[in-house]
């Protein structure tokens, strides 16, 4: 007969691991929902004119006029490409900042202004949903700990454990769609948005990375949640046949 205390250290280690995913999942998603490098690239810019005696690669250079004053005429060197300069710049949900040249530290601008007119409800809607999705997450873990420090009855567990994998799931769908609401609006913005803004070239960056890997660790987390559901009810099924066939027994062959 197996010991009663092997399902149970089993039910304990499928509901850590499922914490586990689930708290790495909200430290992801909240990381990633305020940081500004789910996009990053170089836009085009043309070089300002050198001041003073600056020189260099950022600055157009031009020939100053000589002592007689009939040679006034300044020609500027740089022509075609030389006359542009790539500056580095990154974007999140809330702002967008890019390097200035010249000086030290970034220049930043709201991304919501940012974003055209039209597809500013498709922003806000991601918004809300990433918003949910961190508080979904957070019931989600706080729902996972209590079932791990709950010592009471198995059905009460059981519940818990249903409740945490309905939110869990919930949660993922949310994030899925919150993602990909930002990606069609980033999307749009760079074709629809500013001329002093739309990047030359552009990738996504780490935070976008962060972002679905949070929503993998959601995801895996609530898998683990339905799964140990699943094995619980299955093995009070299979208690539940057994002692039925213990009781039958019982009452063909009854002790004399």
């Amino acid at each position: 007969k197996m010991p009663a205390s092997i399902p149970e250290a089993d039910r304990r280690h499928r509901a850590s691991a499922a914490f586990s995913l689930s708290f790495l999942s909200l430290v992801f998603s909240i990381t990633a929902f305020s940081s500004s490098y789910w996009c990053e690239g170089t836009r085009k810019v043309a070089k300002p004119f050198c001041k003073g005696d600056s020189k260099g690669d950022l600055c157009i250079r031009f020939n100053s006029p000589d002592g007689n004053g009939s040679q006034a005429v300044q020609y500027i060197w740089e022509t075609g490409d030389d006359k542009f300069v790539e500056k580095r710049f990154h974007a999140g949900i809330w702002y967008s900042c890019e390097e200035m040249i010249n000086e030290e530290g970034e220049k930043c601008r709201s991304f919501i202004s940012l974003t055209p007119a039209s597809d500013r409800g498709v922003l806000w809607l991601s918004i809300v949903a990433e918003l949910l999705y961190v508080v979904l997450l957070l019931t989600g873990n706080i729902l996972m700990s209590v079932e791990i420090c709950y010592y009471s009855s198995v059905i009460d567990g059981l519940k818990i454990n249903a409740f945490s994998a309905v939110v869990t799931v919930l949660a993922g769908l949310l994030g899925m769609v919150a993602h990909m609401m930002y990606t069609t609006v980033f999307q749009m913005t760079v074709n629809l948005g500013p001329e002093d803004w739309r990047p030359h070239t552009w990738d996504y960056g780490w935070s976008y990375g962060l972002a679905w890997t949070s929503f993998a660790c959601c995801m895996a987390a609530a898998v683990t949640t339905i799964n140990k559901y699943t094995k619980t009810i299955l093995e009070f099924k299979h208690k539940r046949k057994k002692l039925e066939r213990s009781f039958r027994i019982q009452y063909k062959f009854p002790d004399h």
